[in-house]
């Protein structure tokens, strides 16, 4: 992969302006789910260790270009001194006079936060002159931010293109778990697929059937799949103006050789809530007046099987609605299957998603996946087959 890495780059004594992800969850101005954080300090404490000043670029909600003090990164900065076991400085802009001072004040080994990088319009316009005024600031560019590399953003982008650049130690792992997951897998290789809409994932099923030898298709969009083979899929969420469309993917993965595996029996509630009252059935079996919201036992068994034929797995969207039980069983016993094939030495699994992390930590397989994705759109797009001008700039660079 053509990009140059932070710890190749000489960085005692210099200004190493990084682009972290710190765009966590707040309550009454306090962190409440410090993994985003947790997840940049090797990159922060590789760059103080040697003998750099760690200066921090970040954005933190959608301010759209305007102040917006309720989206301030000054209270992130309790967390991040709590997670990097250090004072961390703050300046009240990222750009300009304040963000100077700042920078000039630092000794080396220290740390310095920038104030919310989206409270300047020409951020999200990658606008070539706020690249430049932040630019001045470092002597080296760090991208630490894979979940916002697919943004052509002028702290993503643009700087990379002003600066020596370098990708950080998450950002490297995670564009490494990536290419072995997709770039250069370890065959036979098992995606899972799962989501409420195939309209959301179009691309990304495109995509993996010419680079995947089995797709498992789950949750609501495996529904417009079995309507499109003909089946009764009764009150259950399904985009019935897709079945075509579906048609045509599955039609393409036949002809390449992808094997897709959509759920032989289904689990089925007249009910959306917990623990309503259900029943399995065959997939052809649906009642009329039932939803599928699950996938049954024997599904999970083909799934299973399929992950033990296999060597490498990646994996976006649950098998069903798991937000609520029973509904998250399929989830549930398809990921520890993963993990336990994983902790075996058999499997390379990575997974990414909003709702993917979520599951697999509810289930409590995460903790032994390969490498989970903490980057929802990046990761999604990185599987869509597209380039991310975060990452493009980064092998520009180099």
């Amino acid at each position: 992969m053509g990009w140059t890495k932070l710890l190749d780059r000489d960085l005692s004594g210099k200004r190493v302006l990084t682009r972290v992800d710190l765009n966590v969850p707040v309550e009454d101005g306090r962190v409440t789910d410090a993994t985003r954080i947790e997840r940049i300090a090797a990159t922060v404490q590789a760059i103080t260790d040697a003998g750099g000043k760690a200066i921090l670029l970040a954005h933190f909600g959608r301010p759209k270009g305007q102040r917006v003090e309720a989206m301030s990164l000054r209270q992130v900065v309790p967390a991040l001194q709590e997670v990097l076991g250090q004072s961390v400085a703050f300046a009240p802009d990222c750009i300009g006079p304040e963000a100077e001072a700042a920078v000039a004040a630092m000794k080396d080994g220290e740390v310095l936060l920038l104030e919310n990088t989206r409270f300047h319009p020409g951020e999200e316009k990658n606008d070539p002159e706020l690249a430049a005024e932040m630019a001045k600031l470092g002597d080296v560019y760090c991208n630490d931010a894979f979940s916002a590399a697919h943004r052509a953003h002028a702290s993503t982008e643009g700087l990379a293109r002003l600066l020596p650049s370098c990708a950080g130690l998450l950002m490297a792992e995670e564009l490494e778990a990536l290419e072995k997951a997709l770039g250069n897998p370890e065959r036979p290789t098992v995606a899972i697929v799962g989501g409420a809409k195939v309209s959301t994932k179009l691309d990304l099923l495109s995509n993996l059937i010419e680079k995947v030898d089995t797709l498992v298709i789950g949750g609501g969009m495996a529904n417009t799949f079995l309507a499109a083979a003909g089946f009764d899929v009764g009150k259950s969420l399904c985009e019935h103006d897709l079945l075509d469309t579906a048609r045509e993917i599955a039609a393409k993965a036949a002809k390449g050789g992808c094997t897709i595996l959509l759920p032989r029996d289904v689990v089925v509630a007249r009910e959306f809530k917990a623990h309503a009252e259900t029943e399995t059935v065959t997939a052809e079996a649906c009642p009329a007046d039932a939803m599928i919201l699950d996938a049954g036992p024997d599904s999970v068994a083909h799934v299973e099987m399929a992950l033990e034929g296999a060597k490498t797995l990646v994996w976006n969207g649950p098998l069903g609605a798991f937000e609520i039980p029973p509904f998250d069983t399929a989830t549930n016993a398809a990921a520890l299957r993963a993990a336990e094939l994983t902790r075996e030495g058999k499997l390379i699994s990575v997974a990414g998603g909003g709702d993917t992390v979520a599951a697999l930590n509810t289930s409590g397989a995460a903790k032994d996946f390969t490498y989970v994705s903490t980057a929802g759109g990046a990761f999604l797009e990185w599987m869509e087959g597209k380039t991310l001008p975060g990452v493009k700039a980064l092998e520009e660079a180099a």
